[in-house]
């Protein structure tokens, strides 16, 4: 051992004249203090608490907790192999290990494809300790060959290998879960059918593989479901039952050959699992009630819209009917207003004018009855002088104006001074009104 060597070192004076007053200068400082709850956690906490409910001491709850971490460990290594090795298997030859059920020599066929590489790592370790060569000859039983423990290798290296083993859960017939009985239908359709999709669903490269359900499921979800299992994606390809090809200088061609046949029999197989998959889903979807349930909604649906489309239909032609029959009855009740008012406007016409011919023989007969205004016998040049006038008042007034003389004159009746200042005055409004020319008026000037 090396002497213990001591280095002295001394620190740096201080430069003369320094203080920590004047020449420290300080970087940083420390924060306002923040007061925060704190809860405990942690397993040192879970393990305080422990100690307190059971009222343990330190040494009490760890010689607890270590009997229970062997009870559950022992559980654990106990949990992998419960089940006991067929009698069958110390019988098959090492060489036949193509026929072997890998998880039955290993003691896993409650896990079968679930089982993990740990498991199978330590299922291995139990088999060779109980079955490995030197161990059955210290324990005196050489009478054993070791064709078991053969196999109990070639299971785990196959199990190992994600490839193989791949392979072989292809073929695992096993694993493979027929189809439920009438007496398990019976007892529940979805529960009975869920457990072969589960099994089925081990073979999809498209995880994670959607759910049968129950009858409360909602159309999207069965019909997703369905959709899944009609496009399933399968990566089994049934490699495992390929005849080997001999590796003994034979020739290419019988190589090929057995290639060929190799690929012809997956192909086969495969053709032959999706048949058997796809006649499997059109069982189930035969018998869902859920299915029946959809389309009689959707039946009812397409019903109910025909039946509006149909209404609506005819409700825009009954519309169509009642707005042509009020057009027709609204153009009837124009033709009839239209035919009464030209019935009333023709009656008025005709009372108009047959009032104006009444008002015009009144206006003739007013100058008749005063004997054209003159003392005696009326000359003709008189007569006709006074008749211009009344003719030219006529055609310049309109039917009222005509009306108010006649009553005017009716007024005045043979009294001819009154008739004639009647008739005068009227030609004076007319010609101041510009109707008649001044001085064209010879007899009422």
């Amino acid at each position: 051992m090396a002497p213990v060597q001591v280095v002295n070192v001394s620190l740096p004076a201080l430069p003369s004249g320094w203080s920590a007053e004047k020449d420290f200068k300080p970087v940083g400082g420390l924060s306002a203090a923040t007061q925060r709850n704190i809860e405990a956690v942690g397993p040192h906490f879970l393990a305080h608490a422990r100690r307190k409910r059971h009222n343990r001491t330190f040494s009490e709850d760890e010689r607890i907790q270590a009997k229970q971490n062997v009870a559950k460990t022992e559980d654990e290594e106990n949990m992998d192999i419960s089940e006991d090795e067929d009698p069958t298997m110390f019988t098959r030859e090492a060489k036949d290990w193509k026929g072997q059920d890998h998880y039955a020599v290993l003691g896993l066929t409650k896990y079968r494809w679930r089982a993990t590489p740990e498991q199978i790592k330590k299922a291995h370790r139990k088999k060779v300790l109980r079955h490995h060569p030197d161990k059955k000859a210290a324990s005196g039983k050489s009478d054993e060959n070791d064709n078991f423990f053969k196999c109990i290798q070639k299971a785990t290296e196959l199990m190992l290998d994600p490839v193989r083993r791949r392979q072989f859960d292809s073929v695992d017939e096993a694993a493979e879960m027929d189809p439920p009985s009438k007496k398990q239908l019976a007892k529940g359709y979805f529960k009975a059918w869920a457990p072969v999709f589960h099994a089925e669903g081990r073979f999809s490269n498209k995880q994670p593989v959607p759910q049968l359900g129950n009858d409360d499921s909602t159309q999207e979800e069965v019909e997703s479901f369905y959709n899944f299992w009609y496009n399933f994606d399968s990566w089994r390809t049934f490699e495992y039952l390929d005849e080997d090809i001999p590796d003994d200088g034979e020739g290419r061609d019988q190589k090929r050959h057995t290639e060929k046949k190799n690929a012809n029999a997956r192909r086969k197989r495969k053709q032959e699992d999706n048949v058997r998959l796809r006649e499997m889903l059109d069982e189930v979807m035969a018998g869902d009630e859920r299915i029946k349930k959809f389309r009689q909604q959707a039946r009812a649906g397409k019903d109910a819209k025909r039946k509006a489309k149909e209404d609506e239909i005819k409700r825009v032609a009954e519309e169509k009917e009642r707005a042509r029959v009020e057009a027709e009855e609204s153009k009837k009740a124009a033709e009839e207003s239209a035919k009464a008012d030209r019935e009333k406007n023709k009656k008025a016409k005709e009372a108009a004018k047959n009032a104006a011919k009444k008002n015009k023989r009144v206006l003739k007969g007013s100058v008749k009855d005063v004997n054209y205004f003159a003392d005696g016998e009326a000359s003709a040049s008189q007569v006709d002088s006074v008749l211009g006038d009344v003719e030219l008042i006529m055609g310049k007034i309109d039917v009222d104006e005509l009306a108010v003389l006649a009553e005017k004159l009716t007024i005045a009746g043979k009294d001819g001074a009154a008739v004639k200042s009647a008739w005068s005055a009227e030609g004076s409004r007319l010609v101041g009104a510009g109707k008649v020319k001044e001085g064209e008026l010879k007899a009422f000037a």
